[in-house]
This record gives structure tokens, sequence and C-alpha cells, in this order.
């Protein structure tokens, strides 16, 4: 090749090199001391506390200011650049995983030793994906990124051995393989139609301005959309959500909820930036899947009476709203999409964090039973007040700001491009959306009903009382809990620090 990378800056790349160099270690240790638990986790959380520090750099900063690194020589061009956007969505990946490695700490009463290597390496991958593609910018590397982020998921699923787990794989590894394809198919359309291998705006003006070749950019851009739609949920690429959530053991739910949906947008990002400048719309697919998404997420998770499944649905709807700014060509779409993503991403690992207690504490079809979830504020306050914060947030009411701030954030750019078709619906789904987390929350604040509670055993006159041993939920699952929600209420009380970190 005539042309060699001569600039590698490891510090720029630290993000996706250290969960990366943590899998391997986490693999090499196993086979080293065998029997390991909290080693392995102690290994990635700190790789991945790593990563986050390196993230600093780029958080924050203005516009059109990035670091890059992997340059071609004379050319100007990058394989990886770290801006505000991708480093602030590289810190959500990072802080997202710990939360994940949090709530499926080893318990020593209930688990074996030994098997925690692979949870943890292929959590640890897949996060290295995530964080590798949002700073991607050829082709090559964007794929492999974003398919790292994704197969190593399709393991996780499917590790619980449950015929329900199997099931929620083979959907999420179908999804996998069409959605590659599909991915594959619109880097060959890129590639055909600038004639370079790098997603970058000025490869998509010069493919522009060519009459010939601008059909293939913007049959291009289409595909790209479907290809990412399946991994970001998005309708009518969604089927497999629902499957795989409840298959999936609940951390590992929350993980495809949280870090998976992290790099999904990230890799749209990387596209929708490339082609913002042609002020066209080849983005017009996209408020079309936005409006269905929401509309019909909303729909089903109203149907719902299993909490996961209805978080499955919730991640549907959400993941319209995510992506309803980037149906407008404006400077701000990108910095709104982000922000709601994060969000999302907050306030809906909040809720897996606080189910996940609640299946340690009261037995996972307790759990993740909605009418269950009756007279919980008197049971479990601070359970129930971190739920209703995550539930509030979601639906954009006070005290969840955060979420309210966001939506108004999705909303702005779609109203200034007087996109007024897709506002409305925006507006009726905001609606129908307070409706699915109120009916949650209404469940929570209210008072069992005497069926329940004449069903409690009782103890017969003059017989000893029976011992019940409260029982509580694991330590880490509750540092989960709270280092979740004392985020979200920060951000809720000052949303202008997220929105600082996008640089928007």
């Amino acid at each position: 090749m005539s042309a060699a990378v001569v600039s590698v800056n490891a510090g720029i790349l630290l993000p996706v090199l250290a969960p990366a160099v943590g899998a391997a270690v986490v693999l090499v240790t196993d086979v080293a001391v065998q029997n390991l638990r909290r080693a392995h986790y102690v290994i990635a959380l700190a790789s991945l506390l790593v990563g986050a520090l390196a993230t600093f750099a780029g958080l924050g900063m203005v516009s059109g200011a990035a670091r890059r690194t992997l340059c071609l020589p004379g050319s100007g061009r990058c394989m990886y650049v770290a801006d505000s956007v991708g480093s602030t969505l590289q810190l959500a990946a990072l802080l997202a995983a710990v939360l994940t490695l949090l709530l499926s700490w080893p318990d020593d009463k209930k688990q074996p030793r030994g098997g925690t290597a692979v949870i943890v390496s292929l959590v640890l991958a897949a996060t290295a994906g995530a964080t590798a593609v949002a700073g991607a910018r050829d082709l090559g590397s964007w794929l492999v990124a974003l398919e790292l982020a994704t197969l190593p998921t399709v393991a996780l699923v499917a590790l619980r051995g449950a015929r329900s787990a199997i099931s929620g794989a083979i959907a999420l590894l179908t999804t996998a393989l069409v959605s590659f394809g599909l991915l594959g198919l619109s880097a060959a359309l890129w590639f055909t139609a600038t004639g370079s291998g790098f997603l970058t705006p000025e490869a998509a003006l010069a493919a522009f301005h060519d009459p010939g070749r601008r059909p293939v950019l913007v049959l291009a851009v289409v595909v790209v959309i479907a290809g990412i739609g399946f991994k970001l949920s998005l309708v009518p690429f969604h089927a497999w959500t629902p499957e795989a959530y409840d298959g999936a053991p609940l951390p590992i739910a929350a993980f495809l909820a949280g870090v998976s949906k992290i790099a999904a947008l990230a890799a749209l990002l990387v596209v929708i930036r490339a082609v913002a400048p042609l002020r066209a719309s080849p983005l017009a697919a996209i408020g079309i899947v936005s409006a269905v998404s929401m509309t019909l997420g909303n729909i089903m998770a109203l149907r719902q009476n299993g909490v996961v499944r209805l978080l499955a649905w919730s991640t549907v709807a959400q993941a319209g709203w995510v992506v309803l700014p980037l149906a407008a060509v404006s400077s701000g779409a990108v910095h709104a999409s982000g922000t709601y993503l994060l969000a999302y991403v907050l306030a809906t690992l909040l809720i897996f964090a606080v189910v996940a207690a609640l299946v340690q504490i009261r037995g996972a079809a307790r759990a993740r039973d909605l009418a269950e979830y009756r007279g919980l504020l008197a049971d479990h306050p601070v359970l129930a007040g971190a739920l209703g914060l995550g539930l509030l947030s979601l639906a954009g009411l006070p005290p969840g700001f955060l979420g309210l701030v966001a939506k108004v954030a999705a909303l702005r750019p779609v109203v200034t491009s007087e996109l007024w078709l897709l506002a409305v619906i925006a507006a009726f789904n905001a609606v129908l959306g307070v409706a699915v987390y109120l009916r949650w929350l209404l469940t929570v604040i209210s008072t069992p009903d005497a069926a329940a509670q004449a069903s409690l055993p009782t103890v017969p006159d003059g017989a000893a009382p029976v011992s019940t041993q409260a029982v509580r939920a694991h330590p880490a699952t509750l540092v989960a809990v709270g280092l979740t929600a004392v985020a979200l209420v920060l951000t809720s009380l000052s949303p202008q620090m997220l929105l600082g970190l996008l640089g928007g």
C-alpha cells in the first residue's frame, strides 16, 4: 500500500483500548488462576474506569474541535476522531457497562466459582466496540466496531440457558446478521458513490454534486438507516427487542438498553454528520420511522403486564424520540439526539437497577409482574422513590426535568425546520408516553388490595411466630441504584451539565 498509518496516539485511543485490554487480561487471568469470581469484575471495573477517565479530554470541546489519530500521511484523513459528541457517548457507554457489571456482581451464596470470565470478557468486548464506533471515520473500522458491539450480546443473552433466552438470542442473532448484510451493502454503495473509504463531508459533497452518483449516495444513506434501525429497535426493525429483553438475564437486558443503543446511535451519527452539509433530505426516512416507532412502542407498552416487556416496548418508543431530531437537517440535530439518548439511558438504567434489586428481594416472578408493584411505596420507599424518578424522567414530568429538557431539545430542530406533521405526532406521543409510565407509577404508590393482604400467612393462636428474615438486595445492586439515582437527580437539577458535555 502506498499510504501507511504514521500517527498513533494511544491516549486518544484509550477509551477503546482499556476495555479491550481488560477483556484480554480477564481471560488470561482465568487461565492462570482457576475459580475466580470477583477478581474478574475488579479487573473489568478498573479497565472501564480508566477508559472513562480518558474521555475527559474530549468532553465539552467547541464545535469543530477534535483530537485525531491513525491519520494517513499527506491526505489529512484520519481513521479515528474524538470530539465532544463522540467522547460523551464513549463515556456514557463505559459508565453504562460499569452499571451492568454491578448488577451482575457474583453472589457467593448463589453462584458457583468460575464462569464469570466469559460474561465479563464479553461485556468488555462489546463495550470496546461501542467506544470504537463513536470515533471511527473509515468504513472498515466503522463496520468492524459496530459488529463487535453487537455479536457478544448474542452470547450474553443465550448464557442464561433457558428456552426464552435461547429464543431471544436467536432473534438477536438473526437481526444482527440481517443488519450486517444491510450495513455491508451500504458501505459498498458509499464507496461506489464517493470513491472514498472515509465517512467524511468532503466525500459526500463530491458525490452529491455529480448527478450520476447522487442517487447511489442517497440509497447508501437509506440503507444505513435500515441497517442501524435494527440495532436501535426502530420500527419495522424492532421485532427482536421484546424477545431478547425478556429472555436475557436482567443485567444483560439493561446492557442491551444502554450500551447497545449508545453504540447504534454513535454509528448513525457518524454517517449523519458526513451527509449533514448536503442540506438535502436523504434523511426523510428517519422522520417516518421515528413517528411509527414512538407510536407503536407506546401503544404496545400500554398493553404489557410484565415490566421487562414494558421496558422493551418503551425502548422502541424512546428510539423514535432519539432519532426524531435527525429528520431535520440542522446544526443542532446531532446534539439534540445525543442529549435525548443520554437522558433515556440514564433513566432506563435506573429503572433496571431497581427491578434487579426487587428480583433479589422478592424473587423474579414478583419483580417482573407489574401487578406485584402495588404497595411498593409502603414496603420499600427508597426503591419506590428511585423507580418513580426514572419513570417520571422517561415521561418528561417533574421532578424528572432531564426528560422534559430532552424532549424539548428533540422537538426544537423539528419545529425550526417546520416539519409540523412530525411535530404533532411527537406531541401526541409525549402525552401517550405519560400514560405508559404513570400506569406503572400509580401501581407503585397505590395501597395493596384486600385480597393480597388476606393471602399473607397468619399465625394460629398459641403457636410460635413464624421466623421471617428480611431479604436484602446485593450491596453492588444498591450501589448501582444509588449512583444512577444521584446522576439523574444532578442532571435534572442542572441539565446544562449534560448539554455542556456534548458541546451544545
